[in-house]
């Protein structure tokens, strides 16, 4: 028998003893052995090593390979895919791919110090400046595959830690290395490959059922590398930023682990992209903006307790928020990128903020407020559990939600929207609970003050309820649901008409004529509108859902 050590020298020298010794029938079926043997040996063999003989000059690249341990071939073995090396190995290329495109693939992670192409195999090394980048490159990869020309690609670490290579190589690889430094826009058109990234991202945050602080993002982000800046901001009714890192490498990978990815289990979705912007201009430091290389800017004019949606809180609301936040320690972000592939999103574990529940309304209308009133408005960013409309002074109230969590968002929200005509006014309450009215308590105090704890209409009740996705500012536009096919457009139009409410527009669904968007007029008359109407009775039994979209018609 032959061991596997046998070179393919020896088997050649067997084969010909073989040939020249054989006379029977035996002699022939050992020849037959010996080659299959030697077949079995050979580039596509148990080991999936392949072989390139020095002085050996492949069909396109020329390309010439020194000895590096000792053998006269470059091997790659299971065993060593996972041990971090400068020099990287490229599989399954397509059979005309130039250096230029090899290059391109990872520019976007350092600068490539040398490339040998190997076309007759589909086969590529290259050579990264440090093994840093070549280990950024590799986990990138190994999260969202490259495709050159509907091709997959397949990148893993060399068993060798450098390349030698011959002049005619050298020269053909800085050749294609300068090329795709120079253009590589040129190397994404139509490719499937990604060209050089800023290191700038811009930030979508959808779902928020959470407040998100400037402070939450540079906690997620800094995971990936260095973050200089950033810029928080509101735009269409969604909460933006611009979030600027030390280089274009780690914004590429935090793109890629953190896109789709929610903050909190069920809500506060990231949608990322790279910004067209290639660096930002801070010029404050503040709840809005921060220059993390700068201490020394000012704070500027922004109220301090401004939050981050945007909307600016009285100087008494400030002393709890923006809420603290806790990261859990040992977060596996190297864990994350595996689920970027399939479509269960994964929470980044960041502890929900904590605070008391209760809020303090105020500058309400005492003639046209009521406990249900409040319970429905404030309802749809939380569970509303009592409600209390102060005896003496009939124009404040005090709500209280399911946590601090819910408070906060109903806060931003509602403070200083307007309300039967006036500009109401939310903060936080030092009061930890709402008391409910004693057995002496008169017959209107006792109508001022409800207990909504055990109410069916709770929209957060369920964990992971979809209502945690359609969490939105106040809108003129409305978000009909629950609606029963027996009801028709024009149904809906005069039930909103007959109580007062111009309506604008009105589209059912394209796919589900279950929902709807009505606009109407003003923000204020859709708050008016969604405490009247919503869980209206439109059949036997089935009410109507009112909620605000983040659409227009």
């Amino acid at each position: 028998m032959l061991s596997n050590d046998v070179t393919n020298q020896e088997v050649s020298s067997r084969v010909s003893l073989a040939a020249s010794e054989a006379r029977g029938p035996k002699q022939l079926f050992l020849l037959i052995i010996i080659i299959l043997l030697r077949l079995l040996l050979s580039d596509h063999g148990p080991e999936s090593k392949f072989r390139l003989p020095v002085g050996r000059s492949e069909n396109m690249s020329s390309a010439h390979l020194s000895t590096v341990d000792g053998t006269d071939r470059l091997c790659v073995s299971e065993r060593a895919q996972c041990i971090p090396s400068p020099v990287l190995h490229l599989r399954q290329l397509p059979a005309d791919i130039s250096e230029q495109e090899v290059v391109a693939l990872a520019l976007p992670f350092g600068r490539v110090s040398k490339l040998i192409t190997l076309r007759t195999k589909n086969q590529a090394f290259l050579e990264m400046a440090s093994e840093e980048a070549a280990v950024t490159m590799v986990n990138y990869y190994t999260s969202a595959p490259p495709t050159i020309r509907n091709q997959p690609v397949f990148i893993q670490y060399s068993t060798h830690r450098e390349l030698k290579t011959d002049n005619l190589t050298n020269q053909r690889a800085l050749q294609a290395i300068s090329t795709a430094a120079v253009h590589p826009g040129n190397m994404a058109d139509g490719r499937g490959l990604i060209p050089a990234p800023s290191a700038v991202l811009r930030i979508i945050v959808e779902n928020l059922f959470y407040p998100v602080t400037l402070e939450v993002l540079q906690q997620i982000f800094s995971k990936f590398g260095s973050v200089l800046k950033i810029i928080t901001f509101t735009r269409n009714n969604q909460f933006q930023a611009l979030l600027q890192f030390s280089d274009a490498v780690h914004a590429q990978h935090a793109k890629a682990a953190l896109d789709g990815q929610n903050i909190y289990n069920g809500c506060c979705t990231l949608r990322i992209d790279f910004s067209k912007l290639s660096a930002l201009n801070v010029k404050y430091n503040n709840d809005k903006s921060r220059d993390f290389t700068r201490a020394d800017l000012p704070t500027g004019e922004l109220d301090p307790a401004a939050s981050a949606f945007g909307v600016a809180l009285p100087p008494y609301g400030a002393a709890a928020f923006p809420p603290t936040f806790h990261q859990h320690t040992g977060l596996p972000m190297a864990a994350v990128p595996g689920s970027l592939m399939s479509p269960p999103r994964m929470a980044l574990q960041v502890a929900p903020p904590a605070g008391h529940s209760v809020l303090l309304v105020s500058n309400l209308d005492p003639e046209r407020v009521s406990p249900h009133c409040l319970f429905i408005l404030f309802g749809v960013y939380g569970d509303v559990q009592r409600v209390k409309i102060l005896f003496n002074k009939k124009e404040n109230a005090l709500v209280q939600m399911s946590d601090a969590t819910q408070a906060q968002l109903a806060m931003s929200h509602l403070n200083g929207q307007r309300l039967h005509g006036n500009v109401i006014r939310v903060t936080l309450s030092k009061h930890p609970v709402v008391q409910l009215p004693r057995g002496a308590a008169g017959p209107e105090e006792q109508t001022l003050t409800q207990d909504f704890s055990g109410s069916a209409l709770h929209r957060f009740k369920k964990p992971g309820s979809k209502n945690f996705n359609n969490i939105f500012p106040p809108s003129a536009t409305l978000h009909l649901s629950n609606i029963p096919s027996s009801v028709s457009e024009d149904t809906l139009k005069d039930l909103f008409s007959t109580r007062g409410f111009s309506v604008k527009a009105f589209k059912f669904f394209q796919k589900d004529r279950k929902m709807a968007l009505l606009q109407l007029a003003s923000v204020e008359e859709a708050i008016e509108a969604l405490i009247a109407l919503h869980d209206h009775q439109l059949d036997h039994n089935q009410h109507l859902r009112v909620s605000f979209s983040k659409s227009t018609i």
